[in-house]
C-alpha cells in the first residue's frame, strides 16, 4: 500500500492581511493534494470568505482534533479553542490586536500538534509584528514563538531557493542568519564565535536532509571587503574566522570565509556554494529576495519540528483586493512536505 500523505497544519497568519487568501489558494493545487493532507489552523469563517473571495469551490470541513480526519473531496479546519472568535470582526488591511492575538494562538496551536506528532509538519502563513504588540505579546515575530514553545535556543532562520533558472546548485541554495530580528546597531555585539559556528552546523545539516551529500558552506564577512584586513573593522579576524576554522577543524564539514557579501551571493547563485551563512537579517532577505522572491521558502532551523513558511509578509496593502499570488505558499508546503517524509 502506498504511504500515507503527511498531515502538514497551515496556519491562517493575520485575518487582515493575504495569508488565509494565499493558504487557500495553495491548497487548490494539484501539486499540494498530491503531497500532503493540508489541515487549516484557524477560525472556519475567515477561511470560508478566503474561498469566496478568491472564486474557489472548496468545501471546508470543521474538525475538533488536529488528527481528525474529514470527509472525502473536503478541506480540513481546525480552530483551536484557545483562538479568540471575535477575529472574524477585524476589517482587512490594518493591524488590528484580535488578528494578532489570534494569529499568536493559531501558531501554538499547530506548533504542539507537531511536538504531538498530530501533524507531521506546520507551514505558517504571514503574521504581523505590530499585530502581536498591539495584543501585548511582545515577540519579533514567528521564530521566537517557535523557539519558546518547543525550548530551544540553538535556532535560525533560513532562506531556501529551490534550483532553478537563478540558482544553479542542483540542491538548492539556503541562507541562515546568525543574527535575527534585531537593530543594525547591535549587530557586532551579537556576533560570537560560537554562534557563527552553530549557524554552520545548522545549515550543512539542513542541506544534508534535501539529499545534498557534501554541502559547501560559505560564510559571509560583516564588514564591506571583509574588513579589509582590519581597516573597516576587525569583527572577522576576531570572531568570523575563528568560527570558521573551529569547525573546519573538526573534518566533516566543506565550509569557507568569511567572504566579502557583496559578491558572495552572486557566487552561490551561480552554483558554487550550496549553503550560506549571513550575519544579519538584511544581508541574506535582500540578497535572496532579488533572486528569487516568490520562491524563497523561509525555514526554522534547530527546532524538533519542521517549519517553514513563505518569504513575504502580510501584504496589507492588497489584502482582500486583489489577488495574492499562492505561488510562495505553494513552495513553503511542499519544502516542509519533502522534509516530513
Amino acid at each position: 500500500m502506498p504511504a500515507a500523505l503527511p498531515t502538514i497544519a497551515l496556519t491562517l497568519g493575520d485575518a487582515a492581511g493575504i495569508g488565509p487568501e494565499v493558504v487557500v489558494r495553495a491548497c487548490a493545487d494539484s501539486k499540494i493534494t498530491t503531497a500532503c493532507r493540508p489541515l487549516l489552523v484557524g477560525h472556519p469563517e475567515i477561511a470560508r470568505r478566503a474561498i469566496t473571495h478568491s472564486g474557489l469551490t472548496i468545501e471546508l470541513a470543521e474538525v475538533a482534533q488536529p488528527d481528525e480526519q474529514p470527509p472525502l473531496n473536503t478541506l480540513a479546519c481546525w480552530n483551536p479553542p484557545t483562538a479568540p472568535h471575535d477575529v472574524i470582526e477585524v476589517p482587512p488591511g490594518h493591524n488590528d490586536a484580535r488578528a494578532g492575538r489570534a494569529a499568536y494562538e493559531y501558531l501554538v496551536a499547530a506548533a504542539n500538534a507537531g511536538l504531538t506528532k498530530q501533524v507531521a509538519a506546520i507551514t505558517t502563513a504571514p503574521l504581523s509584528k505590530a499585530a502581536l504588540h498591539l495584543a501585548g505579546l511582545k515577540y519579533p515575530g514567528h521564530t521566537e514563538i517557535l523557539a519558546e514553545v518547543c525550548g530551544v535556543r540553538d535556532f535560525g532562520m533560513m532562506l531556501y531557493l529551490p534550483s532553478g533558472n537563478t540558482v544553479k546548485s542542483p540542491h538548492g541554495l539556503g541562507v541562515v542568519h546568525v543574527t535575527l530580528h534585531t537593530s543594525i546597531r547591535s549587530v557586532p555585539d551579537q556576533l560570537t564565535t560560537v554562534a557563527v559556528a552553530e549557524k554552520i552546523e545548522l545549515i550543512d545539516g539542513f542541506t544534508r536532509r534535501i539529499g545534498c551529500p557534501a554541502p559547501r558552506v560559505a560564510v559571509c564577512a560583516l564588514n564591506p571587503h571583509a574588513g579589509e584586513e582590519g581597516i573597516f573593522g576587525d569583527e572577522e579576524s576576531r570572531t568570523i574566522a575563528p568560527a570558521v576554522q573551529a569547525v573546519r577543524n573538526r573534518g566533516r564539514i566543506n565550509v569557507t570565509g568569511p567572504l566579502p557579501a557583496d559578491t558572495l551571493f552572486r557566487r552561490a547563485a551561480a552554483g558554487e556554494f550550496d549553503a550560506v551563512v549571513a550575519m544579519y537579517h538584511d544581508q541574506g532577505h535582500i540578497a535572496f529576495k532579488l533572486i528569487g522572491f516568490q520562491s524563497a521558502v523561509n525555514v526554522t532551523l534547530g527546532l524538533p519540528i519542521v517549519r517553514t513558511s513563505p518569504s513575504h509578509g502580510t501584504a496589507f496593502d492588497i489584502a482582500w483586493q486583489c489577488p495574492a499570488d499562492p505561488s510562495g505558499m505553494i513552495e513553503a508546503i511542499l519544502i516542509a512536505a519533502k522534509l516530513a517524509t
